[in-house]
């Protein structure tokens, strides 16, 4: 029996590359019919852009043994088998531990991964020269039951000012999903902790001006139907979907960079692996030129400190975090009542 393959060429610093699809025919997306095939060119048609957002980070891989609706897993360092164009740098886990994770350094080491049935990049918020020192301060905002990407627009508006009174410059992107996703580049000179205590800052600036719309409480059952400032995303190893990265939802929607002259203009559903990369011929990439002016976490680690002085303390982090200085309790607040 003839095994199903493809070749896709891919340009790289050394030349063309000739990598091989096998099961190119394989449907990821059964609702619109798109393969891996379909997922591999759409890499290399978007290549540039992906790889300036995501390329030189420590990067988890999202892959799926079928479909998007089957078995899947979170790969983060090289399986065995990997080409010599696709490297590791070693890091260092919440847990202490060090072990080395994948680092995509060319369009083909993409692809590469698509040939491995990855769907989902997820980069770190560092690079793989600094990956203790965070060069993105990076806020999800998570609308919860009630609420959806409408309602995200104007707490994504209002903690752009907020950000922008801290003396940061903010891009944003679609998460693919219902949310939002903003970013600040930043000095590399701290670590993901003081990173997550000025996320945690900034997030509370924002639930002072909008107490009705937007919320920071960690448990479910606090947040009502509002934007959730999801602060735990600027832990170390906590990462979300990059930017042109394609999601495991039925429309084959993208985490997709956007203008803030356009956010109120857009849906999620205007961004899929189908429709990206001619917006990219036509617009350019809104994220192009995010390095150029990097900003400090100064100011919001300024209001980190005057809230911890006003009694407002740390906030619980993610139950797979070893505990942590001054975290309150891990119990949702209905349990911790019951037992008291």
């Amino acid at each position: 029996m003839v095994r199903e393959e493809a070749t896709v060429t891919v340009s790289s610093p050394s030349g063309e590359r000739e990598l091989r699809i096998s099961s190119p025919g394989r449907v990821l997306w059964p609702q619109l019919g798109l393969t891996k095939l379909d997922l591999a060119r759409y890499i290399v048609d978007v290549g540039d852009a992906f790889l300036a957002a995501n390329g030189g980070r420590p990067v988890t891989l999202q892959r799926f043994g079928g479909d998007i609706d089957g078995e899947q897993f979170f790969s983060k360092n090289p399986p065995r088998g990997a080409p010599d164009f696709v490297r590791s740098v070693m890091v260092v886990y919440p847990s202490g531990r060090s072990h080395p994770q994948l680092v995509i350094d060319e369009v083909a080491a993409a692809v590469w991964a698509v040939q491995m049935n990855t769907v989902v990049f997820h980069p770190w918020a560092s690079r793989a020269g600094n990956p203790d020192n965070p060069d993105q301060l990076r806020i999800d905002l998570d609308p919860q039951p009630g609420t959806g990407f409408e309602e995200a627009v104007p707490a994504a508006q209002a903690l752009r000012a907020v950000l922008s009174e801290a003396g940061l410059e903010s891009f944003i992107k679609t998460s693919g999903n219902r949310g939002l996703h903003v970013f600040a580049p930043i000095d590399p000179v701290r670590e993901f902790l003081d990173v997550r205590h000025a996320v945690i800052a900034a997030a509370r600036e924002l639930e002072r001006r909008m107490p009705e719309k937007v919320t920071t409480a960690w448990w479910k059952e606090e947040r009502g139907t509002r934007i959730f400032v999801d602060f735990n995303q600027a832990n170390r190893d906590r990462t979300m979907a990059g930017a042109y990265s394609p999601r495991a939802l039925p429309g084959a929607t993208v985490s997709c960079p956007i203008s803030w002259e356009e956010l109120e203009h857009v849906s999620t559903k205007d961004f899929t692996i189908v429709t990206v990369p001619q917006r990219l011929k036509a617009t350019g990439d809104p994220w192009a030129a995010m390095h150029a002016n990097p900003g400090t976490i100064d100011v919001l680690l300024e209001w980190w400190e005057r809230d911890l002085a006003a009694g407002l303390g740390e906030l619980p982090f993610p139950p797979d975090f070893p505990k942590m200085p001054g975290e309150p309790m891990r119990v949702q607040p209905s349990r911790a009542r019951t037992t008291d």
